[in-house]
């Protein structure tokens, strides 16, 4: 790639500058393996596993909105 839009694509890359970035998506991933283990424990697997990934996403959802 050549050009004047990608000199502006490496400095971007290359800025070190991480303003109001945070990890919630980790939430998304972690939230149903520990719902599914949860419900497996408490005999409703399935129920478990969607009650996690709702809790994750609730969780996500208020990381990348406190970082604004």
């Amino acid at each position: 790639m050549t050009g004047v839009g990608t000199d502006a694509i490496a400095i971007r890359m290359t800025d070190g500058k991480r303003n109001g970035q945070l990890g919630g998506g980790v939430f998304l991933a972690i939230g149903p393996f520990a719902g599914l283990a949860a419900g497996w424990a408490l005999g409703e697997p399935s129920i478990g596993l969607l009650a996690g990934l709702g809790v994750g996403a609730v969780l996500a959802v208020g990381i990348a909105m406190s970082a604004r």
